[in-house]
């Protein structure tokens, strides 16, 4: 009986945990905002009061997980394939491939071979009929799988904010002879910018340009009302990853653990990458004894959790410095005052998402994401087959309207605890059967044989 019980139970809450709350008819427009570099706490050191109002008629999630290493390149293109940068290819902001021997950089970044080891988002929905759109977005001036997203912007930092949401809005709205696209990614430099300038601890340079990012979200809604896409469309802001604080006194000299001519330095700090010239085990363990801030590893010891070993553009050697330490090859100078690219696990690394629109619930909020999962998450809300990808939809998937979802432990405690107070009855309904009255008992009468010899009557 308490077997059957309990499967009802069960059965209930998985009725429940699936049930669709909305007839939501097709998918709708989703619009991916990103502000580079907010660091996920700046919402509790800072008045943001656009962009609480946003995620108070949506969601937040309070801290994403992003991936290694913590750079905007890597980032962005996890955020549009759901995969880590081991996967995506993207791994920092230089990069040497040993098969092509081409570099890398910044500013030299627009050559498909980089790229073309996934496919992002605004590729991947042109597969099902959609216009898409990415404005000045990493890697989306670049021809990937020989496509771009149907407009594209290649990144211009003069270009102001409202002048690109002014565009975003315009191919979302379209016209009579284009239909509005169906997705859209925005990009925009600040808080970054200004983060590497003056560092994430000056409350007052930060406080002014954060002030700047919230209007600008303020101006996003305002832009999206007026033309009646507000409560039309889906719209995600987040980040890529966050900022720490640096130091002079906080500077790891790179040509004082080993001479420059043992290695060929790709790419410095906080993450280096290097290539070494003799033999790799010993360069390795002179440059672990060297700094007690600093940790070299061999790739194939990188640590699993990184996700940062099965690729070909991934170095012998690369090199982690802890959090606020800068990793330069000589000198005192510090190149930044605040700076990214460190250990994912730490806070500061990790950035935010917001999100509103019809798809999404009021007023929730959830503690942690992976940042992988929002690539399968916009493929869920744009009813676009996902590529293969490294995210999942058991979280993310709690953000939606139409969905259900459990405290896992919360749910097994119920079920235990129903369980045990049926079990407690139970028992305590069979003892009381069981047992015997213990009040007064009716009189009954003493039976006397027939033929009994010598009666006490006669």
């Amino acid at each position: 009986m308490l077997l059957k019980i309990l499967l009802g139970l069960l059965c209930g809450i998985t009725a429940l945990a699936t049930q669709n709350h909305t007839a939501q008819e097709g998918p709708l427009p989703l619009l991916l905002v990103s502000f580079d570099g907010f660091r996920a706490d700046y919402l509790q050191k800072f008045p943001m009061p656009n962009l609480k109002l946003l995620y108070s008629q949506g969601v937040l999630v309070e801290q994403l997980t992003n991936v290694f290493i913590t750079k905007t390149f890597p980032n962005h293109y996890s955020l549009v394939t759901g995969l880590y940068a081991e996967s995506h290819g993207i791994l920092a902001s230089n990069m040497y491939d040993p098969v092509s021997h081409k570099h890398f950089h910044i500013g030299n970044d627009t050559d498909p071979m980089w790229w073309s080891e996934a496919q992002p988002l605004w590729v991947t929905a042109l597969d099902a009929g959609y216009k898409t759109a990415a404005m000045m977005w990493p890697g989306s001036d670049v021809i990937i799988n020989n496509r771009t997203a149907t407009h594209f912007f290649p990144y211009n930092p003069y270009v102001t904010f409202q002048q690109r949401l002014r565009n975003v809005t315009n191919w979302m709205l379209g016209n009579e002879k284009e239909p509005g696209v169906m997705f859209a990614a925005l990009y925009w430099e600040e808080p970054d910018r200004s983060g590497h300038t003056f560092g994430p601890d000056n409350v007052t340079a930060m406080g002014k340009v954060l002030k700047e990012v919230d209007d600008n979200i303020g101006l996003l809604m305002s832009e999206l009302k007026l033309h009646g896409l507000w409560g039309r469309i889906n719209v995600l802001v987040t980040s890529d990853h966050g900022m720490a604080q640096c130091s002079a006194e906080r500077l790891i000299q790179l040509d004082n653990c080993l001479h420059p001519n043992n290695y060929t330095l790709v790419d410095l700090t906080p993450v280096a990458a290097l290539i070494p010239h003799t033999d790799p085990e010993d360069v390795v363990n002179r440059l672990n004894k060297c700094h007690a801030h600093m940790k070299a590893y061999l790739k194939k010891d990188i640590p699993d959790r990184l996700h940062y070993r099965n690729n070909e553009r991934i170095q012998p050697i690369i090199l982690i410095a802890d959090e606020g330490w800068t990793i330069v090859q000589q000198g005192s100078k510090l190149p930044r005052l605040g700076d990214h690219g460190y250990d994912n696990s730490l806070p500061s690394m990790h950035p935010f998402l917001a999100a509103a629109g019809p798809s999404f619930r009021q007023g929730y909020r959830i503690s942690n994401l992976q940042s992988v999962d929002i690539y399968p998450l916009m493929c869920h809300l744009l009813s676009v087959p996902p590529q293969p990808n490294n995210g999942t939809l058991t979280q993310a998937r709690c953000l939606l309207v139409s969905e259900t979802c459990w405290d896992v432990p919360l749910v097994i405690g119920l079920v235990v605890g129903v369980l045990l107070v049926l079990t407690i009855i139970t028992v305590l309904f069979r003892l009381l059967s069981c047992r015997r009255p213990l009040g007064p008992q009716h009189f009954q009468r003493l039976q006397v044989d027939d033929d009994d010899d010598d009666p006490l009557l006669e």
